[in-house]
C-alpha cells in the first residue's frame, strides 16, 4: 500500500508538471493562432492522433503486462524477445500508416474541404513513426516499475516541443506558418525523445532480442486496447467532421462553426481533461499491479486496488466541477481572453465525473484481460454520442458536443463498472459517495460563484479566481470531512507511518 502510494503521488507530481506545461502550450497556441487558424491545426492534430494511438496505445500496455510477469520470474530473455517483436509491429503499422496518408492525399484532404489541414498533417507524420518506436521501450521501462524514467522522457517530450515551436514561431524560422510550425516541432520533439528513451533503456540493462513468434500473442492482447484507445482518439476527428457540418446547417457560417469548434476543442476540452490527468497517475501503476496480483492469484488485492481506486477517481472530478460551474466565465477570461470558452466550460464541467471514471475502469478491465469487453463498451457509449451530435446542434448549437461526449462516456464508464463486478465478484459501491458528493457541489458552486460575482467588481482576475476557487476548494474538502467521503484521521495515521518508516530506514 505504502508502495502504491509513494509511486501514484511521484507520477502525478511529473505528470502534473507534463500536463501544466502542455496546458500552458495550449494558450499561447490559442493567442499566437486565434481560433479560426486553432481550429484547423485542431483538426490536423485530431487526426494526427489517431495515428498515434493506432502505434502507441496497445502495445505499450501489453508490455507492461507481460514484463511485469518476465520481471517477477527474472526472465531477461523473454522480455528481450517481447521488446523485439514489438518493435517490428510498431515500425511496420507506422510505415504503412504513412504511406496511406501519402498515397490517399485526395482522400485525405476532401475530409474536411473547408480547412487547409493537410500540409499540417504531412509534417506530423514522422512522429508517427517515431512515437512507435519510443513506446515500445517505455512499456518496458513501465512494466519494470521504472516509473521515473518512463516519467522523465514524456517530460523531455515535452519540453522540447514547447521550446522548438516557441523558438520557431517568435523567429519565423523558414518562412513558415504559425501552424505548420507548431505541427514541425512535435516531430522533432518526438525525435528527440526517442532518442533519449533509447539511451536511458540500454543504460538499465534493457536487451533487444530477435522475435521468437509471438505476433500473435502480442497482437490478441494489444488490438482490443488499441481498439478502445482509437476508438476513442478518433472522437475529436468523428466532432471535426460533423459538428461543424451541423452547425453550418443549423444556420451558421464556415467561418463561425469552425471558430466554435476551436474554442470548444482548444480551449474548453484542456481543462476537462484535467482530473484524467491524475486519474491517470493512479492507471499507470494499476495495470502492471493488478496484473502481477492476479499472475499470483492474489484474489483480496486485487478487490482492495479496484474499490479504492474507483472512489479516488471520482473523487477527483467532482473537487473541480463546482469551481468550473462558479468561476467558468472568468477562466475563459483569464486564460484565453474568451467568454465563450468560460460558458461552455460551466456547462460541460460535469463531464469531467464520467471521463474519470472511464479512464480508471478502462484501466482496470486492461489488466484483468478484459481488453475487448472494455472496447464493446466504449463502442455502444459512442452510438449516443453520434445522435447527440448529428439531433442537437439545431436546438443547443455549440453545446451539443457537451452532451455527445458526456453520454458517450457515462454509458461506456456503467458498462465497464457492471463487467468488473461480474468479472471479480465484488460490488464497487459507488452510489452513496456519488449522491453525497452531488450534494456537497450545489453549495461549493454557489459560494464560487458569488465570490467570483463579488469580486469582478474591484479585483484583478488572477487573484478574484485565487481566491474563489480557494475558497470553494476549502469548503468542498470541508464538506468530505462532515460527510465522511473519505477519513482524515486514518488518512495522517497512514502518511505518519510512512513517514516513521523512511526515517527508520535512514537510521538503519
Amino acid at each position: 500500500m505504502k508502495s502504491i502510494f509513494k509511486t501514484v503521488f511521484f507520477i502525478t507530481i511529473f505528470s502534473v508538471i507534463t500536463k501544466v506545461l502542455g496546458f500552458l502550450f495550449k494558450i499561447y497556441l490559442s493567442r499566437e493562432l486565434g481560433a479560426e487558424a486553432l481550429g484547423v491545426y485542431q483538426v490536423a492534430i485530431s487526426l494526427f492522433m489517431v495515428l498515434a494511438t493506432i502505434v502507441s496505445s496497445g502495445l505499450p500496455v501489453v508490455i507492461s503486462k507481460l514484463t511485469a510477469k518476465y520481471f517477477i520470474k527474472k526472465d531477461t530473455t523473454a522480455e528481450g524477445h517481447l521488446v523485439g517483436t514489438s518493435l517490428v509491429i510498431s515500425v511496420i503499422t507506422s510505415a504503412i500508416l504513412v504511406l496511406i496518408v501519402v498515397l490517399f492525399k485526395n482522400m485525405f484532404s476532401n475530409l474536411y474541404p473547408e480547412s487547409n489541414f493537410y500540409p499540417i498533417l504531412l509534417v506530423l507524420l514522422p512522429a508517427v513513426v517515431f512515437n512507435a518506436i519510443y513506446c515500445v521501450f517505455r512499456g518496458a521501462m513501465w512494466g519494470r516499475n521504472n516509473y521515473f524514467c518512463f516519467c522523465l522522457t514524456e517530460l523531455v517530450e515535452q519540453v522540447c516541443r514547447i521550446a522548438i515551436c516557441v523558438f520557431m514561431l517568435s523567429f519565423g524560422l523558414f518562412s513558415l506558418s504559425p501552424t505548420i510550425s507548431a505541427g514541425l516541432s512535435l516531430s522533432i520533439a518526438s525525435f528527440i525523445a526517442l532518442i533519449v528513451t533509447m539511451i536511458v533503456y540500454f543504460m538499465l540493462g534493457g536487451k533487444i532480442k530477435k522475435p521468437n513468434g509471438i505476433y500473435k500473442d502480442v497482437l490478441r492482447s494489444s488490438v482490443p486496447i488499441t481498439g478502445v484507445r482509437v476508438a476513442l482518439s478518433l472522437v475529436q476527428p468523428i466532432i471535426a467532421l460533423i459538428l461543424p457540418a451541423r452547425l453550418i446547417s443549423a444556420g451558421y457560417t464556415s467561418s463561425q462553426a469552425m471558430e466554435l469548434f476551436g474554442i470548444a476543442s482548444g480551449m474548453t476540452l484542456p481543462f476537462l481533461f484535467i482530473p484524467v490527468t491524475l486519474v491517470g497517475s493512479l492507471s499507470t501503476v494499476l495495470i502492471p499491479d493488478i496484473s502481477a496480483a492476479v499472475a499470483t492469484e492474489n484474489k483480496n488485492y486485487v478487490n482492495s486496488r479496484i474499490s479504492s481506486s474507483v472512489i479516488f477517481s471520482i473523487l477527483i472530478a467532482f473537487l473541480l466541477v463546482p469551481l468550473y460551474i462558479g468561476a467558468g466565465e472568468n477562466i475563459g477570461l483569464f486564460f484565453y481572453d474568451n467568454i465563450e470558452s468560460g460558458r461552455l466550460l460551466a456547462s460541460a464541467a460535469w463531464t469531467m465525473i464520467p471521463f474519470s471514471l472511464l479512464n480508471i475502469t478502462s484501466s482496470i478491465l486492461n489488466a484483468l484481460g478484459l481488453e475487448l469487453k472494455s472496447f464493446i463498451n466504449y463502442i455502444i457509449g459512442s452510438v449516443f454520442m453520434f445522435v447527440c451530435l448529428i439531433v442537437l446542434p439545431k436546438y443547443i448549437g455549440i453545446n451539443s458536443l457537451v452532451w455527445a461526449l458526456g453520454s458517450c462516456v457515462s454509458v461506456a464508464s456503467l458498462l465497464n463498472l457492471l463487467m468488473i463486478t461480474k468479472k471479480t465478484g465484488i460490488k464497487v459501491s459507488i452510489l452513496v459517495p456519488f449522491f453525497k458528493l452531488i450534494l456537497i457541489c450545489i453549495p461549493t458552486a454557489a459560494l464560487t460563484f458569488f465570490t467570483t460575482s463579488l469580486l469582478n467588481n474591484f479585483m484583478p482576475l488572477f487573484f478574484n479566481l485565487a481566491i474563489s476557487c480557494t475558497l470553494g476548494s476549502l469548503m468542498f474538502v470541508l464538506f468530505c470531512v462532515v460527510f465522511q467521503i473519505f477519513n482524515v484521521h486514518a488518512m495522517f495515521i497512514e502518511i505518519n507511518k510512512f513517514f516513521k518508516i523512511k526515517v527508520l530506514k535512514r537510521k538503519i
